[in-house]
C-alpha cells in the first residue's frame, strides 16, 4: 500500500521527483497510458471494494449474507472471473477461454479459489463433453456476488469519466486507442499481465512476435482499459525486448533515482507505487548491479540508493529508448493517430501532481476503504506494477 514518507531535506517543490520528459517538456507516452490506467483500475477497484463483503491483512472480514473472499484487483476480474458462469464452466473450457498458457491458468485458479476463495473446483455428477475429466468450476456465495458487482462496473466507471472529463474527449481518446490497437498483435490481452520474477512484462516472451496484419474491429476492445492495457504491453514489450531490461524498474526505479539518489524510504512516495513493490525495484537493481544502497550519513539509520555507473548508463539510454519508441509509433500507426491518442491523455492526465491532474479527482476512497486510511499519493506509477499480491496497479 502507498506510503507517505518524508523528503530529502528539502521543500515539497523540491522534493518532488525529476520526471524524464522529452525535449518538449512533455511527459512520455508510456507514462500517460500509465497514469491513465492506474487510475482507472484504483477508481474501479476502490467501488468494487465499497460494494462487495471481503477480507484483508489488516480487517476481518466485512459483514454480509454472501461470505468474505479476499480483496483483489480488477485483473482478477478480466483475467479469470469474468469468465465463469454462475452454473458452471469445466476446467478445461474455462482454461480455453481465459486464453492464460497452463501454467499461469493453473496458478491463478488455485489463489482465486484455494487462496482467496472466489471460485471452487468441484468434480461434475455426469462428466460429458462440454464438461471434460468432470472438474467444474464455480463462483461461491461470495464470489457471485462480485461477479455480480464486477460485470456492469467497468461501464459504471467510464460513465463517471464521461461526465468528468466529458463524452466527446473519452471517445475520441477511445478512437485513437482503437486506431493502434487493430493493428497490434492480436494475442495481447486486455489487463496487463503479472510482472515476471525480473519485474518484465513479457517473461516468456509470449507477446514478443512480430505484429499481424490489422485484425476485425469486432476483435478490438472498446472498453478504455482494456485498450490501455493493449497499448501499454505493445510499448512495454517493445521496450523490453531491446533494451533488455523491465520498464517498470526504469519509469518507477532508474527514474526516480536519478544521478544523485533517492531515500529508500521515499521511494514509494516518489513513484507512486507500494512498499512492497519498490522493494523489489530496489532488490532486483542490486542484484544486476545497478544500483546500491548505502547510509545517508556515517551512522545513520536512512538508506540511499544510488545508481552504479551502469545503473546511471542504463537510465539515460531508457529514458532515450522512451522517446524513440514513440517516434517509431508516429511513423508506424500515423502521426496524426499518436498525436491524437498523446492530446488525449494529457487532458486527462494534467500535471503529475495532486492538485492539478484531472485523474486525482476520481481517487478519493470510499471511508470504509482501505486506501481511506492513507495519505492520497503525490503522482501515479510511471508503469503499473501489478504484482502476485492480488493484481493491485500500484503493487498493492
Amino acid at each position: 500500500m502507498i506510503v507517505a514518507t518524508s523528503g530529502l531535506g528539502c521543500s515539497s517543490s523540491q522534493a518532488k521527483p525529476a520526471y524524464n520528459l522529452p525535449v518538449s517538456g512533455r511527459q512520455p507516452l508510456s507514462t500517460l497510458l500509465s497514469q491513465a490506467l492506474v487510475a482507472f483500475i484504483i477508481e474501479f477497484d476502490n467501488e468494487f471494494e465499497h460494494q462487495v463483503p471481503h477480507r484483508t491483512t489488516n480487517r476481518a472480514a466485512t459483514p454480509g449474507p454472501f461470505g468474505a473472499p479476499w480483496l483483489v484487483s480488477m485483473a482478477m476480474w478480466t483475467k479469470l472471473m469474468r469468465f465463469i458462469p454462475e452454473d458452471g464452466i469445466s476446467v478445461a473450457a474455462l482454461g480455453e477461454d481465459t486464453a492464460l498458457d497452463k501454467k499461469e491458468f493453473e496458478t491463478w485458479l488455485t489463489r482465486m479459489s484455494k487462496w482467496w476463495g472466489y471460485p471452487t473446483v468441484e468434480s461434475g455428477q455426469e462428466p460429458d463433453a462440454k464438461r471434460p475429466g468432470g472438474l467444474i468450476v464455480r463462483p461461491t456465495p461470495g464470489g457471485r456476488k462480485a461477479i455480480e458487482v464486477w460485470r456492469p462496473l467497468t461501464a459504471i466507471i467510464e460513465q463517471r469519466w464521461e461526465e468528468r472529463f466529458g463524452a466527446q474527449p473519452i471517445a475520441s481518446l477511445r478512437r485513437a486507442m482503437r486506431a493502434i490497437a487493430e493493428k497490434l498483435v492480436p494475442a495481447l490481452p486486455d489487463s496487463l499481465p503479472i510482472l515476471g520474477f525480473q519485474l518484465t512484462s513479457d517473461p516468456r516472451n509470449k507477446y514478443q512476435k512480430e505484429p499481424a496484419n490489422a485484425i476485425g474491429k469486432s476483435e478490438v476492445p472498446h472498453d478504455v482499459p482494456a485498450l490501455l492495457s493493449r497499448l501499454l504491453l505493445s510499448f512495454a514489450v517493445e521496450f523490453e525486448s531491446e533494451l533488455g531490461t523491465s520498464l517498470a524498474i526504469c519509469a518507477n526505479g532508474l527514474r526516480v533515482a536519478g544521478e544523485k539518489g533517492v531515500r529508500i524510504r521515499d521511494l514509494p512516495r516518489l513513484s507512486g507505487t507500494s512498499k512492497e513493490a519498490t522493494a523489489l525495484i530496489v532488490k532486483r537493481l542490486q542484484q544486476r548491479k545497478l544500483a546500491a544502497v548505502h547510509p545517508e550519513a556515517p551512522g545513520s539509520r536512512a538508506k540511499v540508493l544510488v545508481l552504479t555507473p551502469s545503473g546511471e548508463t542504463l537510465r539515460l539510454a531508457s529514458s532515450k529508448l522512451i522517446g524513440e519508441i514513440e517516434a517509431r509509433w508516429q511513423s508506424r500507426y500515423g502521426s496524426e493517430c499518436v498525436a491524437g491518442l498523446r492530446g488525449s491523455l494529457e487532458k486527462l492526465c494534467g500535471e503529475p501532481s495532486v492538485g492539478t491532474s484531472p485523474l486525482f479527482e476520481g481517487l478519493r476512497p470510499h471511508p470504509d476503504n482501505w486506501r481511506a486510511s492513507l495519505p492520497m499519493p503525490e503522482v501515479l506509477p510511471h508503469f503499473p506494477m501489478v504484482l502476485h499480491r492480488g493484481g493491485f496497479p500500484d503493487g498493492s
